[in-house]
């Protein structure tokens, strides 16, 4: 029986119980426990009440999470503001960084009812500290024509993606909304694999700047770089480029024109990891410069360390809906490590690594980072 005929029950009977004599009333009311299943206490206060349809009775019961609110917003904090769903699954060892260099006091009764805690329970706990602040810049990618028809079209043939060393790269631009002159741009490198993401800066969007920054960061990942794909901007289809990946056998691809889709994994980690720490301003000087690439040596420990993310396993269209299944959230080097064709001194080096850092203090000294950027 549907909401809408248990509703229908009780209108029928509710002018007859209300003249009812006690021992008809019990049987009104058993009759109503057969058919629609409700409480007997439920359906005496919605019977006394002087309503068509009676609601639903919720009773106030006090959270045993609610003492632990402050403490789960900190994490929350210091995991840069995730969701439950990658949150939960790295709560454990988030934790454990935390209290190694005492960033957080918790006792173990609390630290027990932390980690028992669901994803769904943690949003409904941070739901009234959530809050999103959402800005767009403006963009900046221009087509680069130039060997455009030397570099192919990325396929399935060209690329393994469930081995580590194939990036997608894009460029951001920090103009705001004002493209003129010169402006820093920030390169941002995302493995497909594991979502290894590594970003610096350099001036202007030259090609040989853009070829330079690209040499600077490959060995901050811990994997040999097998192919690179980018968009269609002359800041990456150019000769230089092509040489180099030519001399150092990669394959180099590029995306379908108009179609940022072809890009998905960079273009979600331009927000993620760039726009969401650095925000829209306009820098352009120096000493902008020496800052924002502090900053970003700084990201790439706390993206790659401490930010667990889904990957999509699956995709079923069911008539006009399409249903997602998701993996369950890990950090770039959780996925690495977990690999069986990585050696074991490889694993070993990034664990210590691991170990060594403090998602908290790696949190402030960026929001420091930026603050002083922004006084600039």
């Amino acid at each position: 029986m549907d909401q809408h005929s248990k509703s229908e029950l009780l209108r029928t009977y509710h002018k007859r119980y209300r003249k009812a004599s006690k021992k008809e009333k019990t049987q009104i009311i058993n009759t109503i426990i057969d058919a629609a299943g409700y409480c007997r206490k439920h359906i005496i206060r919605a019977f006394n009440k002087d309503l068509d349809v009676p609601k639903r009775i919720r009773r106030a019961r006090c959270s045993r999470y609610s003492h632990l609110y402050r403490d789960l917003k900190y994490v929350w904090a210091t995991a840069n503001f995730i969701c439950g769903k990658r949150l939960k699954p790295f709560l454990k060892e988030h934790l454990g960084a935390l209290k190694r260099h005492k960033e957080i006091k918790l006792t173990k009764e609390d630290e027990m009812l932390l980690l028992t805690a669901s994803a769904a329970t943690i949003d409904r706990l941070l739901a009234r500290a959530r809050k999103e602040v959402r800005i767009k810049g403006c963009a900046t990618t221009k087509p680069g024509t130039l060997l455009k028809h030397q570099i192919p079209i990325r396929t399935f043939a060209d690329w393994d993606e469930n081995r580590p060393g194939f990036l997608e790269i894009d460029l951001v631009a920090h103009c705001t909304e004002n493209s003129r002159g010169e402006y820093i741009n920030t390169l941002t490198m995302t493995d497909v694999c594991t979502a290894w993401t590594v970003t610096t800066a350099f001036m202007g969007k030259s090609e040989r700047f853009c070829v330079a920054a690209i040499e600077e960061v490959l060995p901050r990942f811990p994997f040999p770089i097998l192919g690179i794909d980018s968009d269609n901007g002359g800041e990456f289809i150019n000769a230089h480029l092509m040489r180099y990946c030519e001399r150092n056998a990669i394959t180099f691809t590029r995306g379908r024109s108009n179609k940022k889709n072809d890009s998905c994994y960079v273009e979600q980690k331009n927000w993620d990891v760039v726009r969401k720490m650095i925000g829209n301003g306009r820098f352009d000087t120096d000493q902008q410069l020496d800052i924002i690439k502090r900053v970003h040596n700084l990201l790439s420990l706390y993206q790659n360390y401490f930010q667990p993310s889904q990957k999509l396993v699956s995709k079923q269209r069911i008539g006009a809906k399409v249903k997602k299944k998701y993996d369950t959230a890990q950090t770039p080097c959780q996925r690495f490590t977990s690999r069986q064709d990585v050696p074991e001194h490889i694993k070993e080096a990034l664990r210590a690594t691991f170990r060594d850092l403090n998602p908290a203090h790696l949190l402030r000294s960026i929001q420091n980072l930026v603050s002083k950027l922004y006084r600039t």
